[in-house]
């Protein structure tokens, strides 16, 4: 895969920095940023929860399994990924086969602190409070994230501006791909 072509691929769980980060790395790489929960959305014609409220997570997972095959077969674009593209094998192939994929590492306290209450963002689980449900989504997707990224920055303390510059720096490093 030519690294100048190569798709930066954001994952992590929501909360994580993904559309923060994309859009600085869309300034300093010159690259067109997709945030794909807003692709969905306009799709979908619907918010995230309109969308599981009326046709449940399975239906989410399939239009989010339509637009992340979409965006891996862009070339050169910065994808913010949703939370959970990782639970589709198939959606995780897709965007390795064109992308470099990042997984923005953050702890629980530091998710929960920077989503609050966000309407925007309904429970995964359906189980407990919102910090039992975010500790078992993590639970269970960061086997899945691990094993899907090919680098992992980590997020706690940094600012987005900061985890732009670690991800700029690996691209150089191990890519070698120019940016500012």
């Amino acid at each position: 895969m030519d690294a100048a072509e190569a798709n930066i691929v954001l994952i992590g769980m929501r909360g994580s920095g993904k559309t923060m980060v994309g859009a600085i790395l869309a300034g300093r790489l010159h690259r067109e940023m997709i945030p794909m929960d807003a692709l969905i959305v306009y799709e979908c014609g619907m918010t995230i929860p309109e969308i599981v409220a009326a046709h449940g997570w399975p239906r989410f997972r399939e239009v989010e399994a339509q637009v992340a095959r979409k965006v891996a077969r862009l070339k050169g674009t910065i994808n913010a990924t949703g939370g959970g593209v990782v639970l589709d094998p198939q959606n995780v192939q897709a965007l390795r086969e064109t992308g470099i994929v990042f997984w923005l590492e953050v702890p629980v306290d530091t998710l929960l602190a920077r989503i609050g209450e966000d309407p925007n963002r309904p429970s995964l689980t359906g189980r407990g409070s919102r910090r039992e449900d975010m500790r078992a989504t993590l639970a269970e997707r960061e086997p899945l994230y691990r094993a899907a990224a090919h680098h992992a920055v980590s997020t706690d303390g940094r600012t987005p501006e900061q985890v732009a510059d670690e991800i700029v720096r690996i691209l150089r490093e191990h890519h070698g791909l120019g940016g500012h």
